[in-house]
């Protein structure tokens, strides 16, 4: 314990170190003046898969997965291909529904996905016609943008304006997969027909090369110049698919670099916005297409300049790899806030290969823990970069220890992310401001979990509608603070916004506490000066709750707010027990202060149920009195 204790305040002090100045521009820093052209290799150099043709090749590198991977493609064989109608699309205006266009857009993808990986694996031919057919139909789409992402067409419509072209998470995954479609296997297309390897290079041309090199304005691009801009998961997750199209179809050798150049300028963007501590502001679900697919992008973009353009020996990169191993509670569950499921822990295989790369053994240990715990390892047919690096790197998974990240705490000071381990407690809480991507009006919220069994809990998101990301957003519960661990004061819960934030944010190590003013997440009519929490999480998991306030006006009561993943019992006044399975805990207030309810929030949305059931329960402790000034305490003991 000694040890990890001195790894994890070397790990703060490194941190802490790095907040003195931003480090920005590494990409631009290690090109340093060169002309990227020089440095790109041939395709033939760098892609070291092998080549369709070579059998024994394939035979090493699917190894034992080979008969799984067939298996799987043969399921497609006689696979009919969805057509995706007009009103799906219209859908998305209409009633705010988008599956119903991406559930048969994605089937056919998946599908399109296994039968090229099964062909590769077999090498017989019997997978192609149905390749081709894939490949055809897909073609033929007037768009492969998804109906929820259209309205930022001029038309402002989902039904896709074949006069206008948009690059789209899903657009960049299918062009992506084009490319490695015809990589692979136009040698044999053209044995059936050359048309069909020609339309592929036409289509991948039309809907990703010309536009991303005509256009800036794409927002995810973040080349707008706008400092304040949001730049997330859609920046290096787009700019991974464009930089492999060009250097996997892009013929002329001026234009790959152009490609290639304003691919690094717009990664940088994401890079730099990216504090310095590395958290995932959009939490532990987006962190595979966010700091997961910036690796990804980095990979490919080394091996395509034989490691001339390499940055993960930064401490930023490693940081922001490291975050996902920091933000997992344990048997499933993680730290969830803004719109990320508080169920997962990432894609092993992305992980270990980013901890490989970075040099970080806590990365491979937990993707090693994480695929050890999945009963087999998957392909993922849809994204044929990690798909071919998944069974590249099989043999370096399997050799991995596996491990949980144990550290007693960490920190992002930029942030504002702490976590906390004692006994069989776990904790976190954030800080930051309420305008953050994906974000949720939250600042100062926590969760609370004991032998791994959720208590004070973050909902997450439900279904994504039309509403999700529009002006709407704050009218849906999952978003408003009040559904958060937090107080509504003066009947006035937090407020949306960059300027809604946290102020002096401190984590003392020694103390094991977290010490925040929330007081600036909330509006004008709160008429809260200050508002100060601290956060201690002692050696035995008791978690001790300090409210110290002074508001400019008393006009209502204020409420503590908690919500729980299971239902308040109350026991008698002044103690509330909370059960979950073989994890008890009691939380103490003082009965002369606050009067308790309970709201039971029915869950009828199959996001959220597939992670808490039909309900959650919402706890709030009422003051008797409204004051201008005041102190609440509040524990939380394991018993």
């Amino acid at each position: 314990m000694k040890k990890m204790f001195r790894i994890c305040a070397l790990f703060f002090c490194l941190i802490t170190a790095s907040a003195a100045f931003a480090q920005k521009g590494l990409l631009a820093k290690r090109l340093a003046g060169r002309d990227v052209a020089t440095l790109l290799l041939p395709v033939s150099k760098w892609v070291t898969y092998p080549a369709y043709a070579d059998r024994s090749g394939w035979d090493k590198l699917t190894g034992s997965r080979r008969e799984e991977i067939i298996k799987e493609g043969e399921k497609y064989l006689n696979y009919e291909w969805k057509v995706v109608k007009a009103t799906d699309y219209l859908a998305f205006e209409r009633t705010g529904d988008r599956e119903i266009m991406q559930q048969p857009f994605g089937k056919n993808n998946t599908a399109l996905g296994a039968l090229f990986i099964a062909e590769l694996a077999e090498g017989k031919g019997r997978f192609l016609d149905q390749i081709i057919n894939g490949v055809w139909h897909t073609c033929e789409m007037s768009t492969w943008v998804l109906s929820a992402h259209l309205p930022v067409q001029r038309s402002k419509r989902s039904l896709p304006d074949v006069g206008e072209t948009i690059i789209d998470l899903t657009s960049g995954d299918l062009s992506s997969m084009m490319a490695w479609i015809h990589h692979f296997l136009s040698g044999a297309f053209d044995k059936v027909n050359p048309v069909i390897s020609a339309r592929i290079r036409q289509e991948v041309k039309d809907r990703m090369l010309d536009p991303y090199l005509a256009r800036s304005d794409f927002w995810w691009m973040a080349l707008s110049g706008n400092p304040d801009q949001m730049v997330n998961n859609w920046n290096p997750w787009c700019n991974f698919n464009a930089l492999t199209c060009f250097l996997l179809m892009e013929p002329n050798a001026k234009r790959r670099a152009d490609g290639v150049m304003k691919s690094i300028a717009s990664t940088e963007k994401f890079i730099d916005y990216t504090k310095d501590d590395g958290a995932c502001e959009e939490g532990p679900s987006y962190w595979g297409h966010a700091a997961g697919k910036m690796y990804d992008y980095l990979q490919i973009l080394s091996y395509a300049t034989g490691g001339s353009l390499d940055i993960f020996q930064e401490p930023k990169i490693r940081n922001m790899g490291e975050y996902i191993a920091r933000s997992y509670i344990g048997d499933g569950w993680v730290v969830n806030f803004a719109d990320a499921s508080a169920k997962g822990g990432g894609n092993a295989g992305v992980i270990h290969r980013y901890g490989k790369a970075v040099g970080s053994t806590e990365m491979m240990s937990f993707a090693a823990y994480l695929d050890r715990r999945s009963p087999h390892r998957g392909i993922e047919e849809r994204d044929l970069f990690r798909a071919l690096e998944g069974l590249q790197y099989d043999s370096d998974l399997d050799k991995s220890t596996p491990a949980m990240s144990k550290a007693p705490w960490s920190w992002y000071p930029q942030t504002e992310f702490c976590y906390m381990r004692s006994g069989e407690a776990f904790f976190g809480a954030k800080g930051g401001y309420n305008a953050e991507s994906h974000n949720h009006n939250d600042v100062g919220s926590f969760v609370y979990f004991v032998k791994t069994s959720p208590i004070f809990v973050d909902a997450g998101v439900g279904t994504y509608t039309k509403f999700t990301f529009s002006s709407q957003r704050y009218s849906i519960w999952t978003m408003q603070s009040n559904y958060h661990n937090l107080p509504m004061i003066n009947a006035t819960p937090q407020k949306d916004g960059r300027n809604f934030r946290s102020r002096q944010v401190n984590f003392d190590t020694a103390r094991r506490t977290l010490s925040l003013d929330i007081a600036g997440a909330y509006p004008t009519e709160a008429a809260v000066k200050t508002w100060q929490v601290d956060y201690n999480l002692s050696a035995d998991g008791l978690l001790d709750i300090r409210h110290a306030f002074e508001l400019s006006e008393a006009k209502a009561a204020n409420h503590l707010n908690y919500l729980c993943a299971v239902k308040p019992d109350m026991i008698s006044p002044g103690v509330i027990r909370l059960k979950n399975g073989n994890a008890v805990v009691e939380l103490n207030y003082d009965a002369k202060v606050f009067e308790p309810s309970v709201e039971k929030v029915v869950i009828d949305d199959v996001r959220l149920s597939r992670v808490w059931g039909d309900a959650l329960y919402r706890l709030t402790l009422k003051a008797l009195k409204a004051t201008p000034k005041g102190k609440y305490k509040i524990t939380v003991k394991p018993v």
